[in-house]
């Protein structure tokens, strides 16, 4: 037997000895040859993916993996949820595989290469199908509506006649129509769940097919037993079997339609992407193309009113661009040339030339939804009680329905009347709501966070956030803008800050760009300029010969400082000085400047009080810089001049005492912190290393959504809980009514649906969350 391996992180031939070397020496395997060109391993012998994943991932290299995400069809329950993950487990070259029952879908970590048509035949032995993308929500009137509709006309006779019934009326159809139209119910729409339950009984299984199936098949073919027995019986139980039959399909359909739904929120973000963008050739002629065919280093250009086709930075124009539908941030955001564009936000105003950076999947729209997808599959620890459950459950009920047949022919009853309750046992304990009741609030909870800005990377992200007992942040960058202003100026004459901005006209340092920014007009022009290092740059400005520098140069100078006073008053609030003097003369003016905090800054650390957390900053700037921003926000709980090592020390010293830590950073310096916290939440643009670096992503620089992205996550758990209550405390009621027969089984029927679509309701009341601070666009 022989395999084949592809793998990545091979260079050089020395690699392929390695990786050859390495494999050889696997149980199982007579011999290893690299193909370093195909980068692909062939084995004679076999072995474990996973003890090969192992070996390769010790020597310093690992399998390549693709991302399959798949629509799946035939899932009902979570016992079906299980029964898919096993199916596609199982196939060669699947390392993982995820069911998400609420969304109907199947994720997969697979080697690069592996055939989808094994997969897809797996399965189809277990009883499902890989569904059709094209298929998607937008359809308006479709197979099922009219099955649906058709499974409605068969059913309203035997409606009728059981309304008759509670008004001791005989409205019922004689017995042969009964049998005429129960039969294509039975038969026809409900060959389904004899199917399903089929495909579950050969994987040694239970689901809500097996339980529909049972019981709706036993009051048929009791039914049709006494019709051939007594041929003019009239007061049968076919309207049993097909009542609850019409129920679970119109169930079904409202699930669907409520998943659907919850599934909105990456239908959105996808639909986002333009189909056709504008490229611009050497000459700067547009031409109208599909926008996958853009490439990197491509030039682009949008007009007013499109779409970004691609991520990228603008060369020519300037425009207000709409990010709302991936930042949340309803207020348009200046672009001009150098800054940065993002696939699927539209231009309002102006033509923008871009230079493309990233296309396709690489763009931060499709990571973005790629991230959110993921989160959607994912499974809440809590998740794993339910699992368990529903193994066990099916079998459990079957059993309880044997015992209530048994009890009830023990305590006199006829076969008919027995059976009644047994079936109605049968079709009410269908696990469904039990297996909505997590993915379901899930996928609402991440998609309204989404909307709004926010990722969420995962269900355990959702629990963790709905614990947080303490909010640590980073300074710059995260409370503050991370760029400086000029705070303040002290001058000995009228002028001096166009002096300065003449001295630094042309500098990149963001202290120059700060006093540009201040300066008014156009500063005038400078001679001899040149830069001291470690001092200040020098020039001359209207033949004054000028000098702008630190404190060393002004020691250097010789000159007395006539600002003293104030620049002891602005060191204390953690000021950086700077001091224009003309040589020889005098000191013209005494220019602060600060890092300021982010106008959201002071709200958000108020609305995470009125929670009732803890807020704490972290920084590595001066205690003097922490000090005076501590004073503006109103905090105590500050420590300053902290290394990596220190911030980690402090988490570990709260995390000591019980307490669950969250922390903010910009996702790339404070990295080390963000991952040891028990929450970690990225403030950023929306970059890869922002997106890579915490469980929580904020893809606009807002530290108000600090707040909002703990109180979805406790919104979302708050459901999640809620739901599982609901589920379990609805089966602990309904199975003992209708074991003593206090619930017949249409009306179970048309309970256990409505059990499902109640669940899915209650999690689609999260879809609609948004930001306290939102207001209407």
């Amino acid at each position: 037997m022989s395999m084949t391996i592809p793998v990545s992180g091979m260079t050089c031939a020395s690699c392929a000895t390695r990786v050859e070397k390495a494999l050889s020496r696997l149980p199982g395997v007579a011999s290893a040859r690299v193909n370093l060109a195909e980068d692909r391993v062939a084995l004679e012998g076999a072995a474990p993916l996973e003890e090969i994943a192992r070996v390769l991932s010790r020597a310093g290299y690992g399998l390549r993996e693709e991302a399959w995400d798949w629509s799946i069809e035939g899932m009902s329950c979570a016992t079906c949820a299980a029964r898919v993950e096993k199916a596609l487990s199982a196939v060669p070259g699947v390392l993982e595989a995820r069911a998400n029952l609420a969304g109907n879908r199947a994720v997969m970590r697979v080697v690069a290469g592996t055939d989808p048509a094994v997969a897809e035949a797996a399965l189809r032995r277990a009883g499902y199908a890989r569904a059709s993308e094209e298929a998607g929500p937008a359809r308006r009137f479709g197979r099922a509506e009219w099955e649906l509709l058709a499974a409605a006309l068969l059913a309203a006779p035997f409606l009728w006649g059981m309304v008759g019934m509670a008004f001791g009326r005989d409205w019922m159809p004689g017995g042969w129509w009964q049998l005429a139209l129960a039969a294509p119910l039975q038969f026809g729409f409900g060959f389904r769940f004899y199917r399903g339950a089929w495909a579950a009984l050969r994987s040694g299984t239970g689901n809500m097919d097996l339980l529909v199936a049972l019981g709706t098949s036993a009051a048929f073919f009791l039914s049709l037993w006494f019709l051939l027995v007594e041929p003019h019986a009239h007061h049968l139980y076919f309207e049993a079997a097909a009542v609850v039959i019409f129920f679970v399909l119109l169930g079904k359909w409202l699930e669907g339609r409520a998943k659907a739904a919850t599934g909105a929120a990456i239908r959105a973000l996808l639909e986002l992407r333009p189909r056709t963008a504008l490229r611009l050739d050497a000459e700067g002629r547009e031409e109208e193309i599909p926008a996958p065919l853009l490439r990197v280093g491509d030039r682009a250009a949008i007009r007013p009113g499109g779409r970004i086709p691609a991520d990228g930075t603008v060369e020519e124009g300037e425009a207000g661009v709409d990010e709302s539908a991936l930042s949340g941030e309803s207020r348009p955001v200046h672009k001009e040339p150098g800054t940065s564009l993002s696939a699927g936000t539209t231009v309002l105003d102006g033509r923008l030339v871009m230079r493309v950076t990233a296309v396709g999947e690489e763009t931060t729209l499709s990571r973005v939804a790629a991230m959110v997808s993921a989160a959607q599959a994912s499974r809440a620890p809590v998740q794993k009680l339910v699992d368990r459950v529903s193994a066990v459950f099916v079998p459990c009920v079957v059993l309880l329905a044997a015992l209530t047949l048994l009890g009830w022919k023990l305590a006199g009853a006829d076969w008919g009347e027995a059976i009644l309750p047994a079936v109605a046992v049968l079709v009410v304990a269908c696990p469904c709501a039990l297996g909505l009741a997590t993915p379901a609030a899930i996928m609402a909870g991440t998609g309204a966070a989404a909307r709004a800005g926010i990722l969420l990377r995962d269900a355990e992200t959702i629990e963790r956030g709905a614990h947080i007992d303490l909010v640590a942040f980073d300074k710059t960058g995260t409370l503050t803008e991370g760029r400086p202003r000029l705070a303040a100026i002290h001058s000995a004459e009228e002028g001096a800050l166009a002096l300065a901005a003449a001295l630094q006209a042309g500098s990149e340092h963001p202290l120059a760009r700060a006093v540009l920014a201040a300066s008014p007009g156009t500063p005038p022009a400078v001679q001899d300029f040149r830069a001291l290092p470690g001092r200040g740059v020098r020039g001359t400005v209207g033949g004054r010969a000028l000098l702008l520098g630190s404190a060393r140069a002004l020691r250097e100078s010789g000159l007395p400082d006539p600002f003293a006073a104030e620049a002891a008053r602005e060191a204390a609030q953690g000021r950086t000085l700077s001091w224009l003097l003309e040589e020889g003369k005098g000191v013209i003016a005494l220019l602060a400047f600060e890092d300021a905090e982010k106008p959201g800054a002071a709200p958000a650390i108020a609305a995470l009080r009125a929670r009732g957390l803890r807020v704490a900053v972290l920084t590595g700037d001066s205690e003097a810089a922490a000090r005076g921003l501590a004073e503006r926000l109103g905090l105590t709980d500050i420590a300053a001049a902290l290394l990596p090592e220190g911030k980690l020390e402090r988490i570990a010293q709260w995390q000591r005492q019980g307490l669950k830590v969250a922390m903010v950073g910009d996702g790339v310096n404070d990295a080390p912190s963000l991952a040891k916290a028990d929450l970690g939440i990225a403030m950023g643009t929306g970059t890869e290393a922002a997106i890579a670096a915490a469980p929580v992503t904020l893809l606009r620089g807002d530290p108000s959504l600090v707040s909002e992205s703990l109180a979805v996550a406790r919104r979302t758990y708050q459901k999640i809980k809620g739901n599982l209550l609901f589920a379990f405390v609805y089966n602990a009621a309904a199975l003992p009514l209708a074991a003593f027969g206090m619930l017949n089984p249409a009306v179970a029927g048309s309970v256990m649906a409505m059990s499902s679509v109640s669940v899915l309701a209650n999690a689609l009341v999260l879809a609609r969350w948004r930001p306290a601070e939102e207001t209407p666009r």
